[in-house]
């Protein structure tokens, strides 16, 4: 079904300096189609469409060769009327302020439908991680922290690991805080090692989050895991773990890709061989069981599943034609441009959409968080265990609504996530 925006008049934003990027304007597109689907006051949607707080940094370093270079930053908060503003922080050549804009809504509506108390934030420095040294990326780190600690804090934003982020980028933030605070503040970001705070299971979490929503969709298909297939675009902490845990459900992973590259092996790629192979060579172009193709051919790739989990805006109207799968499961944030999910639907392609997909990490990070508040830790069974149950009731949650209304997965899952927001701008006014 294709849905279009119906004839509803709102208040334009004002213009903001990220408005001509193309992440962004995709994200406010969607944000507008729920609007047109939704009783809500066209003020809120206005106070929505803009994020509250958005800080650009100049990152100064010495480089191991002695020069200095700068490198810009980012921080935007979306929104923090439903708690501290939570997101996670990712070291890519092609961050800009309009995308971390955009990632910082979508963590809006992610903590929404999740029912979280967090409001979305997102940060990001535009860098090239794979070219720089251990030592250089602590000082990235840590001069990156100064500069935007006016405006973190664990009750006002809280840090997370995204694309080129790890747990020790989280800790090199939790140690520059801790020293200007002058005490341990594990509860400053999650993602961070279990040795200084982190939660157990938390690395893995967005990746099992996706298998959780993707088991059930199946179940409702009535299509079994040891007669599916899956291709799964990127093989970093998200990728890597859906690719782990599919197998174990009996799934078939056919094919795999990454920025270099796409390998495919019909009879089923071996996960802990490609794991070793890519801890050596840090790319899965050059694995010797499987065929090299091309990462166009990657997402024509006739299978069950096709799970992007890499970066945003990768199903586009040019190559939602070309999609041979019975199910998508959005791994990434955004993969799927707003002109491609109107041929996904004329094709009956089922969509798990990102903000319901990928939440498990939000999910475990909220565990994480209140963990280091409580400063009482669970062990990795209870951490699954009540993954796996907000997970599966979320999904409910969003199918029932599609369901109930006949409206795609993505708009059902945003709807949730922004009426939440949007009433809890309204029961709390308006300041001053």
């Amino acid at each position: 079904m294709s849905v279009a925006v119906p004839a509803k008049t709102f208040a334009q934003p004002p213009v903001p300096i990220f408005s001509t990027s193309p992440v962004y304007q995709m994200a406010c597109k969607q944000l507008q189609t729920v609007a047109g689907v939704m009783d809500c006051d066209p003020g809120i949607i206005e106070r929505l469409s803009v994020p509250k707080r958005s800080l650009v940094v100049s990152i100064p370093i010495r480089m191991d060769n002695g020069e200095t270079r700068c490198f810009a930053g980012y921080r935007v908060q979306h929104s923090l009327t439903s708690g501290a503003s939570k997101g996670g922080l990712r070291y890519a050549p092609s961050v800009d302020l309009g995308e971390v804009a955009a990632l910082s809504m979508w963590m809006s509506w992610k903590c929404g439908i999740m029912n979280l108390p967090f409001s979305g934030a997102k940060g990001g420095i535009a860098c090239d991680p794979t070219r720089m040294s251990r030592g250089e990326l602590e000082r990235l780190t840590r001069r990156y922290t100064e500069e935007v600690l006016p405006i973190i804090g664990p009750r006002v934003d809280v840090m997370a690991p995204d694309l080129g982020t790890d747990e020790q980028t989280m800790a090199w933030i939790m140690d520059t805080y801790s020293m200007k605070v002058g005490y341990a503040c594990p509860e400053i970001v999650t993602g961070k090692p279990v040795e200084i705070g982190g939660c157990v299971g938390r690395r893995e979490a967005t990746g099992r989050g996706v298998v959780y929503c993707i088991m059930d969709a199946l179940h409702e298909m009535n299509i079994r895991p040891e007669e599916s297939t899956a291709v799964v675009q990127g093989f970093g902490n998200v990728g890597s773990v859906v690719c782990q845990e599919l197998v174990q459900h009996g799934v078939k992973i056919i094919a795999i890709g990454d920025r270099d590259g796409a390998i495919l092996n019909k009879k089923g790629i071996d996960i802990v061989a490609l794991a070793k192979h890519v801890q050596t060579t840090r790319t899965v172009k050059g694995f010797k069981e499987a065929e090299a193709i091309s990462n166009e051919q990657l997402l024509s790739t006739p299978c069950t599943i096709l799970a992007p989990c890499a970066m945003e805006r990768v199903i586009t109207a040019e190559n939602a034609g070309k999609v041979r799968c019975k199910l998508i499961a959005e791994g990434a944030n955004g993969p799927t441009t707003p002109e491609a999910d109107l041929i996904l639907q004329e094709n009956k392609i089922f969509v798990i959409p990102d903000v319901l997909c990928n939440a498990g990490g939000v999910t475990v990070s909220y565990f994480e968080w209140v963990q280091d508040m409580a400063q009482f830790f669970w062990d990795e069974s209870q951490v699954n265990e009540k993954l796996k149950e907000l997970m599966r009731k979320s999904y409910h949650k969003v199918r029932a609504l599609s369901l109930q209304k006949n409206l795609p997965m993505r708009l059902a899952a945003l709807t949730l996530g922004v009426q939440k927001v949007a009433n809890e701008k309204a029961t709390r006014g308006l300041f001053p």
